[in-house]
């Protein structure tokens, strides 16, 4: 059984404007899932079904195989969790700690649970710190760091994150991979995320969607999805330049092998030129 399923899913809005069109999506147990495409593509809109925001036009969106209803959404909503791009969304209340302990409250946890998983999630995001800060007074970096702790103190099984590093610095953005990184085997979560970083998709995900005008045109894995090259192009996504680069030394006949992380890029490159000083 799938965590989450949606099969010819369809979207209207205002009766007029298609943002998606029979997408059919399946999300697993302890995967790391990137969605990319150009603006208005539909991914917010893909996201906000996942956890009953929105209710689809047509279609079926299954959480652990069941629809979800009225009588279910608490349960959905604790299974799947959100971080939306703006984080000023979803960070509100007058401190930190507050803010990170607004979604275990309102589970109705008791108030030992909810002082644990606040203290848990404050030092695994590392804004112990920050936690009798109110948080309009923080950075970007730390408003979204404080988001996604709120998001995990529900501890859910499947962590949303809409363009997660918008509005962060490069080494926002490291710590975010290397924090997204180990989610499925230490926490056993799934993660599925939307970027227009596409070289940070190499470094995090096991498998790709495409979207295009509310559709996916697309998907596989990360070598299938960026050795399509030209139908990249055509999208308006970048390729990342790790790929982009070992092709075109291929194409001029340099024996190097293919890579997409960074870390096997690096031992493509010492095993070509290793020998140059």
């Amino acid at each position: 059984m799938h965590l989450i399923e949606t099969r010819n899913l369809t979207h209207t809005y205002n009766k007029t404007i298609d943002a998606l069109k029979g997408v059919d999506f399946i999300a697993g147990r302890k995967q790391r899932i990137a969605i990319i495409g150009a603006n208005g593509a539909g991914k917010s809109t893909l996201f906000k079904h996942f956890n009953g925001i929105l209710k689809p036009t047509s279609g079926d969106v299954l959480i652990h195989g069941e629809p979800i209803t009225k009588s279910n959404i608490k349960e959905v909503r604790k299974s799947v969790g959100i971080v939306f791009q703006n984080s000023d969304d979803q960070v509100f209340s007058p401190t930190v700690e507050q803010d990170v302990a607004f979604g275990p409250t309102n589970l109705g946890l008791d108030e030992h649970t909810i002082e644990h998983r606040v203290s848990e999630v404050l030092k695994i995001l590392d804004v112990e710190h920050l936690k009798d800060r109110p948080p309009h007074h923080l950075s970007g970096g730390e408003k979204k760091r404080v988001a996604i702790a709120g998001v995990l103190a529900m501890e859910p099984q499947v962590l949303v994150l809409d363009e997660p590093t918008a509005g962060l610095d490069p080494k926002g953005v490291l710590d975010l991979t290397n924090f997204v990184n180990r989610l499925p085997e230490d926490y056993g979560m799934t993660v599925i995320f939307s970027t227009h970083h596409v070289d940070l998709v190499s470094e995090i995900a096991d498998y790709v969607y495409v979207m295009d005008g509310g559709q996916i045109v697309a998907k596989g894995t990360v070598e299938d999805i960026f050795d399509q090259q030209q139908l990249l192009s055509d999208l308006r996504l970048d390729v990342p330049p790790i790929p982009k680069l070992i092709k075109k030394l291929k194409d001029q006949n340099v024996d190097i092998e293919m890579a997409y992380k960074y870390d096997d890029a690096e031992k493509s490159f010492l095993k070509a030129f290793g020998k140059l000083k």
